[in-house]
């Protein structure tokens, strides 16, 4: 038997999802199915970080463990093959030891959320990013999401029906960058919430749009009470982009 890490790309409009569900499309349920096409084999995939519905990903990282003696290229190959017809494509197959687990041995996962500052609607963009009317302030967004990095209780953004043991968490990476009318935020930790992000980023809008000041901001986060925080965002807006490992 050899194991096979899959880094995989989607987008998650075409899916109720990633995890595996009974009388829905999930990006879980596609890969092995594509799999037991391949190679005849009942393979259960384990995956880095679970995706909501709508939100996409560019650099997933899932684990399989295949018994028919294959290669690399065969693998991505012959799964891409049978998802042709599906949003969701294996971009590399690499054979791992078996102490490697897709979830259990990331550092780090990292997310990034679009959003497009204009009055009009958006069309090339629309369900790959969100889209805001008001005018947004990069620097008081930025100033806001600085206090977010480190290791901190994040009640204020987790959503009800979390199953984290603990609401402390530890943020690598917390930034704020603008192209012109686009706005990409970007979040990296070992493990996030449930809609971690998501609030998160709900939230910086009320800053950005001058509706609170980074001080109001602070207070929300500190209070530890989610209804304290802003709205949670669109998920279409966000990407899942990648995982560290060691």
């Amino acid at each position: 038997m050899q194991r096979w890490k899959l880094t995989v790309e989607y987008d998650g409009a075409g899916f109720s999802g990633w995890q595996l569900q009974k009388d829905a499309r999930s990006v879980q349920g596609t890969i092995e199915e594509a799999i037991k096409k391949f190679c005849d084999e009942d393979v259960r995939i384990h995956v880095a970080g679970r995706t909501d519905a709508g939100v996409h990903a560019l650099a997933q990282v899932c684990h399989a463990d295949i018994d028919r003696p294959t290669d690399s290229d065969t693998v991505r190959d012959a799964v891409n093959y049978y998802m042709r017809h599906h949003p969701v494509i294996v971009l590399k197959a690499e054979p791992v030891t078996t102490d490697f687990h897709a979830r259990f041995s990331a550092t780090s996962r990292n997310y990034m959320f679009r959003v497009i500052n204009r009055p009009r609607p958006l069309t090339i963009d629309r369900g790959y990013a969100v889209h805001f009317y008001k005018p947004l302030n990069l620097q008081p967004m930025q100033e806001a999401a600085a206090l977010l990095l480190g290791h901190h209780d994040f009640t204020s953004f987790r959503a009800d029906g979390c199953q984290s043991p603990s609401p402390m968490k530890t943020m690598l990476d917390t930034r704020v960058e603008q192209n012109g009318e686009e706005f990409r935020f970007h979040f990296g930790a070992k493990s996030f919430l449930y809609h971690q992000v998501r609030n998160m980023v709900g939230t910086l809008f009320f800053v950005g749009t001058g509706q609170w000041s980074v001080t109001e901001f602070k207070r929300a986060f500190e209070a530890k009470e989610r209804a304290k925080a802003g709205p949670t965002a669109p998920p279409h807006g966000l990407y899942f982009t990648g995982v560290t490992y060691e």
